[in-house]
């Protein structure tokens, strides 16, 4: 869990996507000789922060979103949410400005957010949980497993991926706004029409953890149900533990995907995480090669 460990630690809230685009890019250059297939790696001008890997002859896309939650400095040390973070007074938010780096703590005041620090922080500073990341015998726990968990899958697809495009996208926790000319791109020039979005979801009463990846059939997106079907066949017939999910919200690049003009099936596959949107996320190991498993055996089959 290395790989896993190093990007949970990667400050990369929405719009500072670029940290993590560096480290992917240089992950993949420094990787690929001993991959499969040496993908062709889309980025720079005309992608923003966003990268896309494509290998042989694409028929699918996994899309993975590298951004996560955090805050941002206002003024006198007042705090906005990028996204929804969890806010309980205590939590530890680290980053860094002009004058150098910041470890403080959050608290509340007449139901304001501020972070607790020695002096001043410049304005428009982004901050993030601290991490402590830990691996016990059953379980990952750490800030950012959504989504570096699902970045984290991709690459590991990506080892013996043949034929696919692998898409990491940006600004999903606060809106999002990357998904849109992604799909144009893959679908203009290389005719993908089905997708699968690695992300993270939520341990619930219907999905619990240790019981394999969940296969959403919706949140707020509703996702075509023939193509969702589909899935469900290849993963009964691939033996990997899953779970079916029925939300009525939460949202992933999916509804992006479903929003767009271009006629892209999408299916949300990911491992439960307990904690959510806190710096204590918690996924059960066993989840986590499930979902693996069954995207490395969809990319193969679908």
């Amino acid at each position: 869990m290395k790989l896993l460990k190093k990007l949970c630690s990667i400050h990369a809230p929405s719009g500072e996507e670029n940290n993590i685009s560096e480290f992917i890019i240089e992950y993949v250059n420094s990787n690929m000789q001993n991959w499969k297939v040496k993908p062709k790696i889309y980025s720079g001008e005309g992608f923003q922060d966003c990268i896309i890997l494509k290998f042989g002859n694409p028929k699918t896309a996994i899309f993975a979103h590298m951004d996560s939650i955090g805050f941002t400095v206002k003024y006198s040390n007042e705090l906005v949410k990028i996204g929804g973070p969890v806010t309980d007074e205590g939590i530890n938010l680290v980053g860094e400005d002009s004058k150098g780096k910041i470890d403080g703590k959050l608290i509340k005041k007449k139901e304001k957010l501020f972070i607790e620090f020695n002096r001043e922080i410049d304005r428009g500073t982004s901050l993030t949980f601290k991490m402590n990341f830990v691996s016990s015998k059953d379980y990952i726990k750490s800030c950012y497993l959504d989504n570096r968990l699902g970045v984290w899958n991709a690459l590991k697809v990506a080892k013996t991926l043949k034929n696919g495009v692998i898409v990491f996208s940006c600004w999903e926790e606060h809106g999002g706004g990357s998904v849109g000319f992604l799909s144009n791109y893959i679908y203009s020039n290389f005719n993908i029409s089905q997708a699968l979005i690695s992300d993270i979801t939520w341990v619930t009463s219907g999905v619990k953890a240790g019981r394999g990846v969940a296969i959403s059939l919706r949140d707020s997106g509703i996702p075509r149900r023939s193509y969702v079907n589909k899935i469900i066949k290849l993963a009964i017939e691939s033996k990997i533990d899953f779970q079916l999910e029925v939300e009525s919200s939460g949202g992933s690049d999916g509804n992006e995907i479903q929003k767009s003009p271009y006629p892209i099936n999408w299916c949300f596959i990911g491992a439960a995480e307990q904690n959510v949107h806190s710096p204590n996320e918690k996924v059960h190991k066993s989840d986590i090669q499930a979902m693996l498993e069954l995207y490395k055996y969809l990319m193969e089959n679908l």
